[in-house]
């Protein structure tokens, strides 16, 4: 699983011309999933956001998390984050994970943001989707998961 996640001063998601969600302050979040992804990285994605410090405190340095500054989240599906470019023009995506199984763990870490007590709103999983935001910083991460030896090799 990759996550690239981006502070916010705003962002929201539209689709065809309604916007399906929103936030001010906060995190967006693009989720990326792949074939050998499971609910255990969905779990460590919900742990290392939620408590990520990359909000400013009264110094100016990073050591808020997003539940500290009262920001939101905004988990949009991104099966992009799973293709690769090493091989010719066009991307391959043969990594990513099917979309049924796709769209479960994008929700497992939206509603595991959720059961955190963070304000959580969504994309639509698969449609065309025009993501605005205002990034803050900016500050942008790319989180891979797992942390471990699969995602050494």
């Amino acid at each position: 699983m990759k996550v690239l996640l981006q502070r916010v001063s705003r962002a929201s998601v539209t689709v065809d011309r309604e916007v399906v969600g929103a936030i001010g302050r906060g995190l967006l979040l693009f989720v990326g999933v792949e074939r050998e992804d499971a609910e255990s990285e969905a779990e460590a994605a919900v742990e290392k956001v939620a408590g990520l410090r990359v909000f400013s405190d009264d110094e100016g340095k990073m050591n808020l998390s997003v539940g500290e500054v009262g920001g939101g989240v905004l988990v949009v599906s991104q099966f992009t984050l799973a293709g690769s470019l090493r091989k010719g023009r066009r991307p391959s995506f043969e990594r990513a994970a099917e979309p049924a199984r796709a769209a479960e763990l994008v929700e497992a870490v939206a509603s595991g943001l959720e059961g955190k007590g963070l304000e959580v709103a969504r994309g639509r999983f698969a449609a065309d989707m025009k993501v605005e935001l205002l990034n803050d910083g900016p500050v942008t991460f790319l989180l891979e998961l797992p942390l471990g030896p699969r995602r050494q090799a």
